[in-house]
């Protein structure tokens, strides 16, 4: 008969407990350095769970990730559950942590007048025979989180359907939303059909409270502003 202390493994745990389900549910933040470590060997060994396990490596190397993340695979491969690919797993994981450490952030672009999206995106536009509508996402600092491609279509037009549009904004976290489209003809004045589309987006924005803080039209290495003309 099996002992009663024996250690159970992580797919018999309460799911509360489990390190993956605990990642799913609850965000990574609040995840130990052991359970992430669970979470890339997988399994323990007869006597440990996988976080058992890993808190023994860990309390190794003092419960250190710069003293672990020296540590070699045949250093790793020495614990009694860890094998050279759960070793493996473990080293490549701590690599890029720390590549990701010494990799500078991109800066965001701000957003502080109508000449910032045409200078972003003009290039976007730029020779294109055929009509584009995309958006910018900004958050609440104007600082562009975004760029998405809503809709292509002939010389004639584009459908940019609004269901769409703040879908790709919610999923985004976005707090302000910037539409562009081209006129393959070179027309910078506003359609009927360009008005209507803003007017609607406009005052579905403030419903949402995702604010559509301008639309631009780009046509001939230029551009037409409605926030500059008032109209937004």
């Amino acid at each position: 008969m099996e002992a009663y202390d024996q250690k159970l493994g992580i797919k018999l745990w309460a799911e509360e407990y489990r390190p993956r389900e605990k990642l799913l549910q609850h965000g990574r933040r609040h995840l130990t350095d052991a359970e992430l470590i669970a979470i890339l060997i997988g399994s323990g060994n007869r006597t440990e769970t996988a976080v058992d396990l890993s808190k023994r490596i860990l309390a190794f190397y003092e419960n250190n990730l710069t003293k672990l993340g020296k540590a070699s695979i045949q250093d790793l491969s020495r614990f009694k559950g860890i094998g050279e690919a759960k070793a493996i797993s473990i080293v490549a994981a701590l690599e890029l942590g720390l590549r990701r450490k010494e990799t500078k952030e991109e800066q965001l672009t701000q957003i502080t007048a109508s000449s910032d999206v045409y200078k972003y995106l003009h290039h976007t536009f730029a020779d294109l025979n055929h009509e584009e509508f995309w958006i910018l996402l900004l958050n609440r600092s104007n600082h562009i989180i975004g760029k998405h491609l809503i809709s292509k279509g002939g010389q004639a037009g584009t459908v940019a359907d609004p269901k769409i549009i703040f879908k790709v904004a919610l999923e985004n976290n976005a707090a302000y939303i910037v539409l562009a489209h081209n006129h393959p003809s070179g027309n910078l004045k506003p359609s009927e059909s360009d008005n209507k589309i803003t007017k609607d987006l406009v005052a579905s924005g403030k419903m949402l409270g995702l604010y559509v803080v301008d639309h631009l039209i780009f046509a001939n290495h230029n551009y037409y502003s409605y926030k500059d003309e008032d109209v937004i």
